[in-house]
């Protein structure tokens, strides 16, 4: 999705709407100053957000232990010119992964949890 606002106002709104719906950030990379650290590369403002609902992720380590490798959600936000892009990965990815249908709830309430996360954005922002 697409923000009409700046990256630093974007970010913080990101947080905020994460924590809302019961998501913690675990990490949080900065990806711009990663690289221009580590590799003298310039890029475009972008941060990966770890976002982790304890109570979902309990559910889904007991469904499967090797789960982990698909947790946490992965939020990004990047800057786009003047706008701010913001994406999360697929939380049925887990399920379409591992083909066990006992993640299939547990997917659908990180999903609806997510969208709900997007959706505030865009009302914020608008």
């Amino acid at each position: 999705m697409h923000l009409d606002t700046d990256f630093a106002t974007a970010v913080g709104c990101v947080r905020e709407a994460l924590s809302a719906q019961g998501f913690g950030i675990l990490t949080e990379i900065d990806v711009t100053a990663t690289l221009k650290a580590k590799l003298d590369q310039e890029m475009v403002e972008c941060v990966i957000f770890g976002a982790c609902s304890p109570s979902l992720a309990h559910r889904a380590l007991d469904a499967d232990r090797s789960i982990g490798l698909l947790l946490p959600c992965n939020v990004v936000v990047r800057a786009e010119g003047g706008r701010t892009t913001v994406q999360a990965l697929d939380p049925n990815t887990m399920v379409t992964l591992t083909g066990l249908d006992a993640l299939c709830p547990i997917a659908v309430e990180a999903t609806r949890r997510l969208d709900a996360v997007l959706a505030s954005l865009l009302a914020r922002t608008a």
